[in-house]
């Protein structure tokens, strides 16, 4: 393994455009007609669910997938012990502490918001969210409760179990023979598009799962496995680069099929058994892999000619604001879904449009969102611990 990973710019941006996305994404989880949200408004659309669809189709498998490629380069320096503390430090510390402090707030607000003569107060509600009992059948969510859920830190959950898993599994991975005959063979055009068929298998066949970000937990593991050995080799990085468009091409094309056919394919398209469902999930998957190698591959190229033509060392305002939110992003991801949930609360009542509503949910929970990053996170060693965050 090699423990002197060049930095990867263009990952940290992903990161960063999902999680601040994500605000945007759940701002219109309210006005959306299909989906079950915290706080909806009186008024809903379908406009929503088509506009989304893109972002659904590639963000969360990206981050899945640098998530893998940044745990080669932490076991390359730590070792398989090492990888596990960090992770439990990195990702177990925020779980707990956010389950512990603000997590209960969307939960207590949506039974405020579906029954008006609901007055019970949020401490009086804590014990009944955290009344739970072990159910296995739900791996790795094994914490079951009439209120309790880990909301949208389902993503953290997931990354900290697929963490643990692969320190676990590491030594029956491909190991540098079987990585150095898979690197040769993504020389050849098209190769590093093929796990779009096992991506495709698995939404297929297992489902896709709508409180997932529409995906299958175990579809975002094969992302996170195949970040894991992406970075193992330069070779596979050219590859991406190499074909990206090719891959951008080729989901832009099953993703303009996949829409209509998983818009008519029933009312639990994620789930039956139908063909045209099955179908639906098919072209889904394989269009999900697609963008995720175009995007990556299209920004490294963008970073590459950047470094190339750089003639200044002297980082601008833009860059400084952009390293502050790419450090923020695991802080800002775990904050931002309570601050939505309760800003919307509240805006909801307002006698105005969707979309003045919308943009008041936006900006009010970016911006609350950001000062409770720098003011109540950033500046402390215990809170930044906390969250996750790196001295």
């Amino acid at each position: 393994m090699d423990d002197r990973p060049a930095r990867r710019p263009e990952l940290d941006a992903i990161r960063t455009l999902v999680v601040v996305g994500l605000v945007f994404f759940h701002a219109a989880l309210v006005f959306d007609a299909s989906d079950d949200f915290y706080v909806k408004n009186a008024q809903t659309t379908s406009v929503t669910t088509v506009l989304a669809g893109f972002g659904v189709l590639w963000a969360m498998p990206a981050l899945f997938l640098i998530a893998g490629s940044g745990s080669w380069h932490s076991m390359a320096r730590r070792g398989a012990g090492g990888f596990v503390r960090e992770r439990l430090q990195r990702l177990g510390v925020p779980l707990l502490f956010a389950i512990l402090t603000f997590l209960p707030v969307p939960v207590w607000l949506r039974l405020k918001a579906a029954d008006p003569g609901y007055q019970e107060s949020y401490l009086s509600f804590l014990p009944k969210f955290y009344e739970v009992h072990l159910d296995l059948s739900d791996f790795p969510f094994v914490l079951r409760g009439d209120y309790f859920e880990t909301g949208h830190l389902w993503f953290v959950v997931l990354l900290l179990t697929f963490s643990l898993l692969l320190a676990l599994l590491v030594r029956w991975l491909p190991g540098k023979r079987a990585r150095d005959a898979l690197a040769r063979a993504v020389a050849h055009r098209g190769v590093v598009l093929l796990p779009a068929f096992a991506t495709s298998a698995i939404c297929a066949w297992i489902g896709m799962e709508e409180a997932f970000a529409g995906w299958s937990r175990w579809a975002y593991l094969l992302f996170f496995l195949c970040g894991f050995l992406l970075a193992a080799d330069e070779r596979f990085r050219l590859a991406m680069r190499r074909d990206a468009a090719l891959a951008g091409i080729v989901g832009v094309v099953v993703f303009a099929v996949c829409g209509p056919v998983l818009l008519t394919a029933g009312d639990e398209p994620f789930t039956a058994m139908t063909a045209h469902a099955i179908s639906a999930r098919a072209l889904f998957g394989f269009a999900g892999w697609c963008a995720v190698v175009a995007i990556l591959g299209l920004l490294d190229r963008r970073n590459v000619n950047r470094q190339a033509s750089a003639g200044s060392t002297e980082p601008s305002r833009a860059a400084r604001a952009y390293r502050y939110l790419a450090v923020a992003a695991l802080p800002l991801y775990v904050l931002h879904q309570p601050i939505v949930v309760a800003v919307a609360y509240g805006v909801v009542r307002w006698d105005a449009p969707i979309l003045v509503k919308y943009l008041a949910i936006v900006v009010a929970s970016l911006a609350l969102t950001l000062a409770a990053y720098d003011v109540l996170v950033r500046r402390t060693r215990v809170t930044r611990y906390l969250f996750g965050m790196r001295d």
